[in-house]
């Protein structure tokens, strides 16, 4: 036997990030925690990069340029090898190699992807856009498929979800583009009968958004339509819900061999230099969370109990991190989900698992791992 046996090459992760959402530099910080993580000696690892105008570029493997630094947001037309060359996948399931096409050059095969990683946030990437091209070009990926990243996304239909499975979930209501554009008075005159049921203050926010971008606490009419437009500013689509009184708790789930589990909950302590947990608060102030939160064990088990419901309600893959209120009367309502929750040093998801016993590595190593036994297409 030849001792020249060539040894199998190692699985390649294509780390696609960016992306043409208004979350567009959190995704850029999230791909650089996880690009710092993956186990270089088990994986080939290639960074992706999705600019701002949805251009897919080779981006430079520095996840040291991709942090938030001075207040200042990364952006992937910082991190792009070249400015207008472009990466392809193929959409043909029995080719799955990636190509760079640059004007005057001839294309430059850069390899096969076996799974792709995408950190992609909001619109455009995580909404299940992103996952039905991998799922024509039949590329297996991490996280949810097709439906329920639509879902998890679309803050209505993700609660009319959960409701049809018996979940508990807060009052809202739903101003959709048309109603706005067309009659803006009868859309006001429906928040304000909304307002008059359940109470003011009320949370207007985009209905598929995310990192708490375009959300406003309202505290009367005076300033409805203000809040209104900049929640449109990231979506036509807007939603309105009360305030519901109580503590924030969050839990992470996490698919294993045996099905999905839990992690133990976090508690987001009120902000006292923000009216709620906004983006500035989250990832520039760097507010923390309580892993794990003080909850005794009963409650700890329902809210594990119901962030693993919400994750089977919406047929979620990989992972998920479901935010709750601990209500004032003791209950627990869901919020929502995040079916590509944030992985950036500060985030809580990875944050939960490691208090559950799951490292940072050991966290992206078994969500490659998941993805690579899954196929595309129905399962």
């Amino acid at each position: 036997m030849s001792e020249n046996t060539q040894s199998p090459r190692k699985p390649r992760v294509a780390v696609v990030f960016g992306g043409r959402s208004s979350e567009h530099a959190i995704s850029v910080v999230t791909a650089g925690a996880v690009l710092s993580a993956i186990d270089r000696d088990k994986y080939d690892v290639l960074p992706i990069g999705i600019t701002t105008e949805g251009r897919w570029a080779l981006t430079a493997d520095a996840p040291e340029r991709m942090a938030i630094a001075d207040r200042a947001l990364p952006s992937v037309a910082d991190l792009a090898e070249s400015e207008k060359g472009d990466v392809v996948l193929s959409a043909d399931p029995a080719n799955r190699e990636v190509v760079l096409t640059e004007p005057g050059c001839v294309p430059k095969v850069l390899g096969e992807v076996d799974v792709v990683f995408p950190v992609l946030h909001g619109p455009y990437g995580e909404d299940g856009t992103l996952q039905g091209l991998l799922e024509l070009s039949g590329v297996p990926y991490v996280g949810a498929g097709v439906l329920a990243s639509a879902v998890g996304q679309d803050k209505e239909y993700m609660k009319r979800v959960f409701v049809s499975f018996g979940l508990p979930v807060g009052p809202y209501e739903v101003i959709r583009p048309r109603e706005w554009e067309q009659n803006p008075a009868a859309a006001r005159k429906k928040i304000v009968e909304f307002a008059a049921e359940h109470g003011w203050p009320l949370f207007v926010k985009p209905a598929r958004g995310g990192s708490s971008m375009g959300i406003t606490k309202v505290d009367d009419l005076s300033g409805l339509d203000e809040a209104v437009e900049e929640a449109r500013r990231h979506d036509p689509k807007i939603l309105v819900e009360s305030l519901l009184r109580g503590r924030e708790i969050e839990c992470g789930v996490l698919e294993f061999e045996d099905g999905p589990r839990a992690s133990v909950p976090a508690e987001i302590p009120p902000v006292t230099d923000h009216d709620f947990y906004d983006f500035e608060a989250k990832y520039i102030d760097s507010a923390s969370g309580i892993v794990p939160a003080p909850l005794g064990d009963e409650a700890t088990a329902e809210v594990q109990r119901l962030a693993v419901a919400a994750y089977e309600a919406v047929s979620c893959e990989g992972l998920v991190r479901a935010d709750f209120f601990l209500t004032e009367d003791g209950d627990f309502v869901i919020n929502e989900i995040n079916t590509m929750p944030g992985f950036t040093p500060i985030s809580m998801y990875p944050r939960m698992w490691q208090e559950s016993g799951v490292s940072y590595p050991e966290l992206v190593d078994r969500l490659v791992q998941a993805a690579l036994t899954r196929s595309t297409g129905l399962r």
